[in-house]
């Protein structure tokens, strides 16, 4: 039996009438099921201030392929989960939740989710995002006029990065990337096919990276200061592109003004902002000494942070730098401590602020493991998704020569097959739901982990990856470099610089890639809001169907060679078959659609 026979619920249009209901409304939710299958009841389970309650559905359209069942899931709290109680002619029971369908009776962690609370912008959940990391993407002329500060060690642009944890320089070393330099390469970025441009911070900092901050006031003067970030966010915005700073609300450096002020004077009024101990020691960021933690249970860090119009993330959303919205470093962290957890009052608070300054404010949350717990809604919109995206991925189509270092776990990801990669991402997206799943963030690599190329070992397959990225529930962002094949054996070793006068060692088909990708998510509603229904899956292929109203496609993904694929062409829906990131179109001939056999990793699209 083919997967496109199971039952299937998501959380897109075709199966959720109201991705956002009024809270005390019902909200007419569909399954599908394959016409072959004895199902003979369909129930809805949620629950009502957690008491399991059940919602018969009712048949509302069939044909020789699908069977459309339809129920009413009333909204009574502003999270509701819910799950669905299938029952056959033979007695036989099965229960149909987010991570797919079962014969046991599952706990409630994968069940279906829907919130009454805002969803994320629309330019947030449809676009692409670039990240850059200033120091390394682009100089300006106006660079080279910058004295080198005391604490940093200068480097020639194309020099080799030191990227040793144990190296001191590691943090140190300059290579005077400026933010005049990368408005000057914003044609770049679009070209791409990015909506969405995300620095890391411009805040100084005595570090490249600037997360250790000095002063939330202004603009680092080493990256052009504020008049430069407001050039940027002009060029940004005149392209018709979004703006999004990066803020560490969990710390800041120890050479900050506010702990500066408490650490030699316990009278400060700084000095509750951060936790102290009777001997004048205090908390940091995972031991490390220059990242204070902030204490956010205070209601003058509050104030000053977080809360209202005079805060850090209120003042930088406001003309002339117009940001339009936050990704919050170290946010699974932020407001935690042993027995204290104020982290969803401050995510609230967060988000509370933006939107009083703008009409359409994101606020994305940094979390590495289980974000699941801080994805309800009225917090952060999404996270970046490294355990639901990134390492099932890199597990699929990692190497097994690559140098690639670990990030997360002790020990590199293993080298899975596809069945174990589809469990995982199903779980994922079960855990975080529908909507906070396609407003999280697919990613292939970042500041902090190893090179989609280094993981992937070749063009080929890292092209495969890409298009997983583009193609999935979640919104691609794309690390500065990967288009055109950059590398890196971990995080501090992937920001190298951008090489702009070195176009021969681009790899241009892997660029010419996301930029095909970019254009194929805009032109369709299917990659950006469809819902998702798997169709084969191998230990080598990776085959799905991202359906929406306005039209459907079909995405194949290979990791090596392989035989050709046959698939159902009912089930499917199939009626097109042109080819949109193919070399061929496909047909249907006895109702039998092949995709054909491949000689290494491809990646194809398909409309159907």
């Amino acid at each position: 039996m083919s997967l496109l026979h199971e039952p299937h619920h998501d959380g897109s249009p075709t199966y959720v009438d109201q991705e956002v209901p009024t809270l005390g409304w019902a909200v007419p939710v569909r399954v599908r099921t394959w016409a072959g299958d004895p199902v003979e009841a369909v129930w809805i389970r949620t629950t009502y201030d957690a008491e399991p309650t059940y919602h018969a559905c009712a048949v509302v359209a069939h044909d020789e392929h699908s069977v459309w069942w339809e129920g009413t899931l009333p909204v009574h709290n502003p999270v509701t989960h819910y799950r669905f109680l299938l029952a056959d002619e033979h007695g036989d029971q099965r229960w149909l939740t987010g991570a797919g369908i079962v014969a046991h009776d599952p706990p409630d962690a994968f069940d279906y989710r829907i919130t009454s609370h805002a969803a994320a912008p629309d330019w947030g959940r449809d676009g692409v995002v670039y990240q850059v990391f200033p120091d390394r993407f682009a100089r300006s002329a106006a660079a080279d006029e910058r004295p080198t500060p005391a604490w940093a060690v200068p480097a020639g642009w194309d020099d080799e990065v030191v990227f040793e944890g144990s190296d001191p320089h590691t943090p140190l070393q300059l290579f005077g990337g400026d933010l005049d330099g990368l408005t000057e390469h914003l044609d770049h970025v679009t070209e791409v096919g990015a909506t969405i441009l995300y620095t890391t911070p411009v805040f100084p900092g005595e570090s490249n990276h600037r997360y250790n901050a000095s002063t939330f006031d202004g603009v680092d003067p080493l990256l052009g200061g504020d008049d430069a970030y407001a050039r940027l966010s002009t060029a940004v915005h005149e392209r018709g592109m979004r703006l999004l700073g990066d803020l560490t609300t969990n710390h800041t450096g120890d050479t900050h003004e506010w702990f500066v002020s408490a650490s030699r004077d316990p009278a400060s009024p700084t000095r509750s902002w951060y936790y102290f101990g009777h001997d004048g020691s205090y908390e940091c960021w995972m031991g490390h000494g220059t990242l204070p933690k902030l204490n956010l249970a205070d209601p003058g860090l509050r104030a000053a942070m977080v809360e209202g119009s005079d805060s850090v993330v209120a003042r930088w959303l406001r003309p002339p730098y117009d940001v339009d919205g936050w990704r919050i470093d170290v946010a699974n962290m932020t407001g935690r401590l042993g027995m204290l957890d104020v982290n969803h009052d401050v995510a609230r608070a967060v988000r509370r602020t933006a939107d009083a300054e703008r009409p359409d404010p994101l606020v994305i949350g940094e979390h590495n493991h289980d974000a699941s717990g801080d994805l309800d809604g009225d917090g952060w919109h999404g996270t970046m998704n490294y355990s639901g995206f990134s390492w099932p991925v890199w597990s699929w189509l990692r190497d097994p020569d690559s140098q690639a270092r670990a990030f997360g776990r002790p020990v590199q990801v293993p080298r899975r097959g596809g069945p174990a990669v589809q469990r995982t991402l199903r779980e994922w997206q079960a855990r975080y739901g529908w909507r906070a799943s396609s407003q999280s963030w697919n990613i292939l690599g970042s500041h902090d982990s190893a090179r989609i190329r280094t993981v992937t070992g070749s063009g080929a397959a890292h092209r495969v990856a890409a298009g997983l990225q583009f193609t999935l529930p979640g919104v691609p962002m794309v690390f500065a470099g990967d288009e055109i094949g950059l590398e890196g054996v971990l995080g501090e070793d992937s920001r190298r610089t951008m090489p702009w006068d070195r176009p021969e060692t681009w790899d241009g088909e892997t660029f010419a890639t996301y930029a095909s990708l970019a254009r194929l998510r805009t032109e369709h509603d299917a990659l950006r809001r469809g819902g998702l229904r798997w169709a084969h899956v191998d230990e080598d292929a990776l085959v799905f169907v991202r359906e929406h109203p306005s039209g459907s496609l079909l995405v194949a993904a290979r990791r090596d060679a392989g035989v050709h694929i046959d698939l159902p062409a009912g089930p499917l829906g199939f009626v097109d078959g042109t080819p949109l990131l193919a070399d061929e179109a496909l047909t249907s001939i006895d109702g039998v659609v092949t995709i054909p056999a491949c000689a290494g990793a491809t990646f194809g699209v398909w409309r159907l």
